[in-house]
């Protein structure tokens, strides 16, 4: 069927934000002051959802450093970062000592009044993103990347999770398969090999390179994972993971088409409900 777009309202000063859809059924796009938003009907199993556009960043106003990294993050201030579909950094996100720190009660994912993902705001293709992270003893937190923002949804439903995890006092450690919810791993899917995270409360270097389609996860300095999207392999991964369980169509559609229709999408981290630092957070664009 033939892709129609209805611009429903046109509150902004007359510019559109694109949306990468899927689907080739019928979408509704709504636009207002500080958003526009594309609903993908229902269809071959998947539910209804609402694709959520927003205002990027201007990278240009971030500092930018003789080998091409761009600090996305100063130390002292939120700039440029805010909720995922959301306006503003929910505020159990603080900064520490210099880090973005989730501050949790221990309760469990989301389980907190004022919580949630957050994510910096400009979508990104090909990229290394290099940080830094400490985890609190028991906690659990998680690395997202080329995300979209699904109305209603975590972030997870629509990106991969470099896992971020105390592998000695957390029982997701021991669940999954040979080991792939440890730190470092594509959460449920590539185990981290090897695994060389440090204890919690300990920092870890962490990269991350998407480069037409491969992606690199390094884990302080060893590169423990490799994998490659949008191929038959990607598919395969998603079909043996819990994305391909029932009850979740709508991630599995969404990660076999990760990034959309361009490709791109945002960098986030996790409110798991636990105590979590990232530092050093900067990123270069791969050309």
């Amino acid at each position: 069927m033939k892709k129609l777009v209805y611009v429903v309202s046109i509150l902004s000063a007359g510019v559109l934000f694109s949306c990468g859809g899927t689907k080739t059924t019928t979408t509704t796009t709504a636009t207002t002051a500080a958003a526009t938003t594309t609903v993908v009907p229902a269809a071959n199993g998947v539910p209804e959802y609402t694709i959520v556009e927003k205002p990027q960043v201007d990278l240009s106003k971030f500092p930018k450093s003789s080998d091409g990294f761009i600090t996305i993050f100063d130390g002292k201030t939120f700039n440029g970062w805010r909720g995922y579909d959301k306006d503003a950094v929910p505020k159990q996100w603080t900064i520490d000592g210099g880090a973005i720190k989730f501050n949790g009660s221990g309760a469990g994912e989301a389980q907190e009044r004022d919580g949630g993902d957050i994510i910096f705001a400009h979508k990104f293709k090909n990229f290394e993103l290099e940080l830094e992270w400490k985890i609190s003893k028991g906690g659990n937190s998680g690395i997202f990347f080329l995300a979209q923002e699904i109305k209603g949804q975590p972030i997870y439903i629509s990106s991969p999770e470099y896992q971020v995890l105390d592998n000695a006092n957390h029982p997701d450690a021991k669940q999954g398969i040979e080991g792939n919810r440890q730190a470092g791993s594509l959460y449920d899917m590539i185990p981290a090999v090897p695994q060389n995270a440090k204890p919690f409360d300990e920092w870890n270097k962490t990269s991350i390179t998407v480069y037409k389609g491969s992606v690199f996860h390094k884990q302080n300095g060893q590169t423990v994972v490799e994998y490659h999207l949008w191929t038959p392999q990607w598919t395969e991964l998603l079909q043996k993971s819990k994305f391909s369980q029932k009850g979740w169509p709508l991630a599995f559609e969404l990660l076999n088409n990760l990034g959309g229709s361009k490709r791109e999408g945002y960098i986030g981290f996790q409110d798991h409900g636990d105590n979590v630092w990232y530092r050093n957070i900067k990123i270069k664009i791969l050309d």
